[in-house]
């Protein structure tokens, strides 16, 4: 079935919120933010912007009805700056005029003092002067300090991942709009309607009953709209609360890139010991997050970095420690993966370090390790594994020693372009790491015409969630999927719901409509077994008839519809879904966190032109756990993009913050991300196709997230083919391999990264080009 939001994106009919018509009276926002990343505010004048035509008011900290708080997980984000600014960007006051031009220049006329503080934007920094966000958190299995006595092979090392700007193409943004009885209509572009419901009943001292939160679709998330979200919608209502006028923002490109949190970065350390047949026993990791200024969802993402700090090897002793540290940036948030790529790294990052110093490819050492089912993780869950059958199928399918041979030929005859694969297999937890969250709600409607209305909890922002809840609907009901509409996702229809994060969308809300569908389903049996004279064990429906033992009677599904409205039974359900079996206890950091894991293995090829240091991606050849998929297409596209995502992140996109905190990758002149030109030239995707039942909708495992991390199997490749030119390279595990670090690497031997190759080392280069042109 095609994503049934296809032909309004391409006929332009879509609505998103700039699409939203506009009421008449309305006013338009923008936001002050703090020029300095961290300092004390000593004078704030606004009486030139307060002055200029066209502006209605301006908003400081005085005037937030309820508490001055956006915190989700801690209470440590104000609305908007009071005494302190913790982060450029940070806002201080906020602007409403009559018009979005008239409110952007007004900012521009604000002036503030601030007398400077000391800044940090190292997480190491951080964690060595006590700047946490929250305490410390360590899993552990068996027992690492005994275990390295039992090691022939001993490897330390460490690593940096850098941070990923979202790049959604719809930016942040609002439109609050006020209602009878001090009700508020608000329309949002968030992946949690209840989290923005939540942060606006604080900070404006409604009760949440009183803020609807409506959602038709996003232009894009990826994590960065599940709580950022929550302060643009939160300023908007504010100021439609207090002004009693409709009230909109939307924020400008680059203040979008400037003002709101990236993927975390991570600095981290490594230590692991290998025995002689290349068994991994003891693996110890510390990571150093890069929490931001602010907690926003930093917690929950470092737990995940935990949970997946062994990616899909069983390694009996593990210990990893995690520090969320506080620096004077953005508050930075969710980001597909949700912190599992950045242990993921640290885990490849360690086994390229063992293989690249004994001498043997660092497959021999991922291929011996990975998990098996009954392994444990270091969290106490007990894997249900298909690492090897995905690790295997993928050998065999794409012809591994094919490939190998084929770029040993090609490297043993050209000095100036090399090739190299990588392998990069994958285990991806599914499940919100916090168990209250894994619960949803659908409300299912009959109309009398025979046609189907779903609301659920799902918010649709590109991956076709809900064409999934209609695929669910017109199953269970077994009716044409025409006749089912997805209705927007509004706080008023469905309450209390999770964000539309964590690969869970589709299980939790498409599980909560299979049960609404299903009672609707049952009530309708009753009444047809009631007019043929059967048992309702004996009705069955198929594709809009009623049949009795198998046979087609002469009902159809409209005069079955209409007779069990005759009959004044319900025709609508409200149905809820609390994913069974998992819980997770943080006090002993141990549990059972997650419903299934996803697994998979990757091929990655690439290219590297040695001379200029640029580099082209050839293939990525995938064989993935999809369990039993109920949208192929949709799902094939989720992993394309993910798989793309994920070698932007390795590759190219670098976050540039100076030592003052600003950010100096601010547009997209100087952050760059993936384009038609640096995509893979063959992307192969094969599915592993099991039968064993799952907790996933019809069997169908997650596909939002897992696939990103097929991505870190470039950086490896690229390690794969410097060290293929240059054997001696001394490359860090540095993150993203930009062009620039890969041209370095190519002549460093001795010396840091960083630095120039040497005057005898250049020449030695020309000389070499001159004897082999």
């Amino acid at each position: 079935m095609k994503n049934i939001d296809s032909r309004t994106h391409v006929r332009g009919e879509s609505v998103y919120l700039d699409d939203i018509p506009l009421i008449q009276g309305t006013l338009f926002g923008a936001a002050f933010g703090s020029p300095v990343a961290h300092g004390v505010i000593r004078n704030l004048d606004l009486s030139v912007a307060e002055a200029m035509p066209g502006v209605v008011k301006l908003f400081t900290y005085t005037d937030v009805t309820g508490e001055n708080q956006i915190g989700g997980i801690i209470p440590d984000e104000p609305l908007l700056a009071e005494q302190h600014v913790h982060y450029c960007g940070m806002p201080i006051v906020f602007v409403v005029a009559e018009s979005d031009a008239v409110a952007r220049e007004a900012v521009k006329k604000i002036t503030v003092a601030i007398d400077p503080l000391p800044i940090i934007t190292d997480p190491r920094e951080a964690q060595a002067k006590g700047e946490l966000i929250v305490r410390p958190r360590t899993h552990k299995l068996g027992d690492t300090a005994a275990a390295w006595a039992q090691c022939t092979h001993i490897f330390e090392g460490r690593t940096e991942t850098n941070g990923q700007e979202h790049l959604y193409i719809e930016t942040q943004g609002a439109y609050a709009i006020p209602q009878e009885n001090n009700g508020i209509k608000l329309y949002s572009s968030t992946q949690g309607p209840t989290a923005v419901q939540r942060a606006v009943s604080r900070s404006s001292g409604l009760a949440m009953h009183q803020i609807d939160v409506d959602v038709t679709r996003l232009g894009g998330g990826f994590g960065g709209k599940e709580d950022q979200a929550n302060m643009w919608a939160a300023l908007c209502t504010l100021a439609a609360h207090v002004l009693r006028k409709p009230v909109k923002y939307s924020l400008h490109r680059m203040e979008d890139m400037a003002m709101t949190g990236k993927r975390h970065p991570y600095s981290s350390d490594f230590k692991i010991g290998l025995n002689d047949d290349l068994t991994i026993i003891a693996y110890e990791a510390t990571f150093y997050q890069n929490a931001g200024a602010a907690a926003d969802l930093s917690p929950a993402v470092l737990e995940r970095t935990l949970f997946h700090c062994t990616n899909t090897y069983f390694i009996p002793n593990v210990t990893a420690t995690a520090y969320s540290c506080r620096t004077h940036l953005p508050p930075n948030t969710a980001f597909r993966g949700f912190g599992g790529p950045q242990g993921m790294f640290v885990i490849e990052a360690a086994i390229a370090r063992a293989a690249e110093a004994l001498g043997v490819e660092a497959s021999v050492i991922q291929a011996k390790n990975l998990n098996k089912t009954g392994d444990e993780f270091a969290y106490g869950q007990k894997a249900v594994s298909e690492a090897r059958a995905c690790w295997h199928k993928a050998i065999e399918l794409y012809s591994l020693e094919s490939i190998r041979s084929r770029i040993d030929s090609f490297n043993s005859v050209n000095l100036l372009t090399k090739k190299a694969f990588a392998l990069m297999p994958i285990c991806f937890g599914i499940s919100f790491t916090n168990t209250r969250m894994n619960q949803a709600r659908a409300l299912v409607h009959v109309y009398t015409d025979g046609s189907v209305g779903v609301s659920t909890g799902a918010v649709e922002m590109g991956q076709g969630v809900n064409t999934k809840m209609l695929q669910v609907a017109s199953q269970t009901l077994s009716v044409r999927p025409e006749r089912v509409k997805l209705q927007t996702t509004s706080t008023y229809r469905i309450a209390n719901t999770s964000p539309s994060a964590a690969s869970a969308t589709a299980d939790l809300n498409g599980k909560a409509v299979q049960l609404a569908c299903t009672d609707i389903a049952q009530r309708l049996k009753v009444v047809a077994a009631g007019e043929l004279q059967t048992t309702p064990e004996a009705i069955s429906l198929k594709d809009e008839w009623v049949y009795v033992n198998g046979e087609r009677t002469d009902w159809d599904w409209n005069r079955l519809v209409m007779e069990a409205f005759t009959k004044r039974v319900s025709l609508s359900e409200h149905a809820h879904y609390a994913t069974p079996e998992i819980h997770y206890d943080a006090s002993q950091e141990k549990g059972h966190p997650f419903a299934y894991h996803v697994y998979g293995t990757a091929i990655i090829e690439v290219t590297v032109d040695c001379l200029r240091g640029t580099y082209e991606m050839e293939s990525v050849k995938v064989v993935h756990d999809f369990g039993v998929s109920m949208n192929p297409l949709i799902d094939q596209g989720q992993i394309e993009g993910g798989i793309v995502q994920g070698l932007g992140w390795m590759t190219m996109e670098e976050v540039v913050y100076d030592k003052a905190g600003r950010l100096r990758s601010n547009a997209l002149s100087t952050y760059k991300v993936p384009d038609i030109y640096s995509v893979p030239k063959e992307i192969a995707i094969e599915p592993l196709n099991t039968e064993q039942d799952n907790l996933a909708i019809f069997r169908s495992k997650a596909v939002g997230e897992p696939p990103l991390m097929y991505g870190i199997g470039a950086y490896f490749a690229l390690r794969n083919a410097i060290r293929a030119f240059n054997p001696k390279a001394d490359m860090p595990f540095d993150a993203p391999m930009t062009p620039e670090k890969l041209l370095m690497a190519l002549y460093q031997t001795s010396t840091t990264l960083g630095s120039m190759p040497s005057v005898h080392e250049q020449t030695e280069v020309v000389n070499r080009l001159a004897t082999h042109p």
